[in-house]
């Protein structure tokens, strides 16, 4: 009897040697299981939708807007409660709300993701090189970081603003400059437990140049870590832009911005009366940072899932 069931199962057990692509865990890619945990999360695929919904309206919208219009004084219709003409009302200056708002969110978009892209390559090339040498060169790199760390980054960030003409690429770096340690550390400890492994030492044996080995095959294994952490980074940035243009030390005041536009909230009288002027930016800032959130969990299980995996 025992050899009957042993006859039986042999073949299949045969063939998925044969054939790995019978293993469910082997054939699963990470895009998959990413998809098999947002659809199983309602509220990271909402999250999902309404990241790319605004991300695509702040983006195509500009391109039929005359924002030399848009921007113009009206001194006619200030202050105009939300209407048919005016869907969001208008502000002191007699724009409309709305259409600064859409210019708001692309020029406050546009820089937090240009920042969170700066800072996540430097970061990650700072921590891959630390991890992967580790030793002296580990220590001195460390070193740097937690030098960084221990800076009083807003006032060095708005000393910084204050001295130098505004730009988008002033006000990157600046921003970027005192942004990148956590993923730095975060890449160099996932090294450091990386360049332990076989596969590693083996391309070591074969003579395999280092920044082979780091960029072609450490770098990939930590890609789905990079992409939680940038995802995380970016709502982060989304928070500090805010937080700068509200304190005044952001984009110009005549340049549209999310920060800016609540910065409007500061008089009682706005505050309280004129609710349309700034309510609508400070949901936005919220819905995108609450969006983003919810969107990097979400990786950060799939990458989990993906580890126990194997």
């Amino acid at each position: 009897m025992e050899s009957t069931l042993t006859q039986k199962k042999s073949p299949k057990m045969i063939q998925n040697k044969k054939n790995p692509k019978l293993d469910g865990a082997s054939t699963v890619s990470p895009f998959q299981i990413f998809k098999r945990e947002i659809v199983k999360d309602k509220v990271a695929l909402v999250s999902l939708v309404i990241l790319v919904g605004i991300t695509l309206l702040v983006t195509v919208i500009p391109f039929f807007i005359n924002e030399a219009e848009l921007t113009h004084v009206d001194l006619f219709n200030t202050n105009q409660p939300p209407s048919a003409d005016f869907w969001l009302g208008t502000n002191h200056s007699g724009q409309s709300v709305l259409g600064i708002l859409v210019l708001g969110a692309r020029n406050s978009l546009t820089l937090t993701i240009m920042v969170t892209l700066l800072t996540g390559s430097f970061g990650i090339l700072f921590g891959l090189v630390s991890g992967y040498f580790g030793g002296q060169t580990d220590n001195v790199l460390m070193r740097v970081v937690d030098f960084f760390n221990i800076l009083p980054t807003l006032v060095i960030i708005i000393v910084f603003v204050t001295l130098v003409d505004w730009s988008y690429l002033n006000m990157m770096f600046i921003l970027s400059a005192f942004a990148w340690t956590g993923i730095a550390r975060l890449i160099r400890s996932r090294a450091l437990q990386e360049r332990e492994l076989e596969y590693v030492q083996a391309s070591k044996t074969l003579g395999t140049p280092h920044m082979k080995i780091m960029f072609r095959e450490v770098f990939p294994n930590i890609l789905p870590l990079v992409i939680v952490q940038m995802t995380l980074s970016l709502s982060a940035n989304v928070g500090l832009e805010t937080g700068l243009s509200f304190l005044g030390f952001g984009f110009p005041f005549e340049t549209p911005s999310l920060g800016g536009m609540i910065r409007t909230a500061t008089n009682p009288t706005v505050m309280q009366n004129r609710w349309w002027v700034w309510l609508p930016a400070l949901v936005l800032v919220f819905v995108l940072m609450l969006s983003i959130n919810n969107l990097g969990q979400c990786l950060k299980r799939a990458t989990d899932a993906r580890q126990r995996r194997g």
